[in-house]
């Protein structure tokens, strides 16, 4: 029997850190920012901010405060923003903690100068994506108000950012060309803009000219494709996932199997059971997505329950507590998160970032052997 969690979220130091010098070769600019908000992308914050600082990333970014305020609590002083505020957020901690302030609003600015502490602060612009930023309309009144209070002492002005869209190449472009406008008003009150920043991971590794002063590595850090034109990269994924199979049983043709039966066996055949649901972070409509059992690919059979799927093993030899791989790094033979995506018509951000509170995650230096 295994003496492992029942159900185990592997995460593999050594990848996220081979990721790391991937895109430093791959997406060259003066930083990189690691990208570890919503726990890491599912891998786990802390284990994913120190793998990846020890590889050569040199800035952190989370989206709201509590993620930033988790990491210094954890002892992690590496420079770090964050940029999704709730309008009750804390300013004043963050600023305390040395953590850098995303402002998308004037609003936003002058709560961060009146925390104290001198914040630093990332100016975030909407240069066509349409979620956060300051609005192009907005631009004179906000870096009007910004020069004031970089005179007076009140804040650092130590970057300027914004996102892509990742529509198309020249949706792209037409968003650079923003951003360079909104560079030239900084410009032209002489404001030094600090570091600029513009792609994530998709731009990072196509766009040379979003690349800037900095790149922001979120999915790829973890090994997954940001689009499916990535996939054949040396990236490795970071998380095996996995469960002890709870239960085996053989069973006669035309066996139905889980609700709706929407699988029934075709002959005698072995039915294992594996204890990961859609509370767990498999999801409910993903039929037919691969499971590695002892050595062989098989597809999940029937649909999908809230604490537990079954696998038609037909005849391979398998027993209660051997390991059910769903996804990991196809480089030891599992399926990988991509594939899980495919079969739930998604994406892999989404799958990995899903996992419920059931999944013990373990850090591991490697799923290699």
């Amino acid at each position: 029997m295994s003496a492992r969690p029942f159900r185990e979220a592997r995460v593999s130091i050594e990848a996220i850190a081979h990721n790391v010098r991937e895109l430093r070769r791959r997406a060259p600019a003066r930083h990189l920012m690691a990208v570890v908000k919503a726990d890491g992308y599912g891998h786990g914050a802390v284990t994913a901010a120190r793998a990846a600082l020890e590889a050569g990333a040199d800035h952190l970014g989370v989206a709201d405060v509590a993620e930033a305020l988790e990491l210094r609590r954890a002892g992690i002083d590496a420079p770090l923003l964050a940029w999704l505020h709730d309008p009750a957020a804390d300013f004043a901690a963050a600023t305390q903690a040395g953590i850098a302030l995303g402002v998308s609003s004037l609003e936003q600015l002058e709560r961060a100068a009146a925390a104290g502490h001198r914040p630093a602060v990332h100016v975030k612009v909407d240069t066509g994506l349409s979620r956060n930023g300051v609005v192009e309309a907005d631009w004179g009144p906000l870096v009007e108000r910004l020069v004031a209070l970089v005179d007076a002492g009140d804040v650092r002005l130590e970057g300027v950012f914004s996102h892509l869209s990742n529509t198309d190449a020249d949706e792209d472009r037409a968003q650079i060309v923003a951003f360079e406008r909104f560079l030239g008003a900084v410009d032209s009150v002489g404001l030094d803009p600090g570091i600029r920043h513009l792609a994530a991971s998709g731009a990072a590794l196509d766009l040379p000219a979003a690349r800037y002063d900095m790149v922001r590595a979120g999915i790829a850090l973890y090994g997954i494709a940001p689009a499916p034109h990535h996939r054949d990269l040396p990236l490795r994924p970071a998380m095996e996932l996995s469960a002890a199979i709870a239960a085996v049983k053989r069973v006669p043709a035309g066996s139905g199997v889980s609700y709706g039966y929407l699988h029934r066996t075709t002959g005698t055949t072995t039915l294992a059971l594996v204890p990961l649901g859609y509370a767990d972070g498999a999801p409910r409509h993903a039929l037919g997505a691969p499971v590695l059992i002892n050595g062989a690919i098989f597809g999940v059979a029937g649909r999908i329950a809230m604490d537990q799927f079954v696998v038609d093993v037909g005849d391979h030899p398998v027993f209660v507590g051997d390991r059910a791989v769903l996804f990991g790094d196809p480089g030891t033979g599992a399926p990988s998160a991509e594939d899980w995506a495919d079969a739930a018509g998604t994406i892999g951000y989404e799958i990995v970032t899903r996992l419920g509170r059931r999944v013990t995650k373990t850090a591991v230096r490697s799923h290699r052997a």
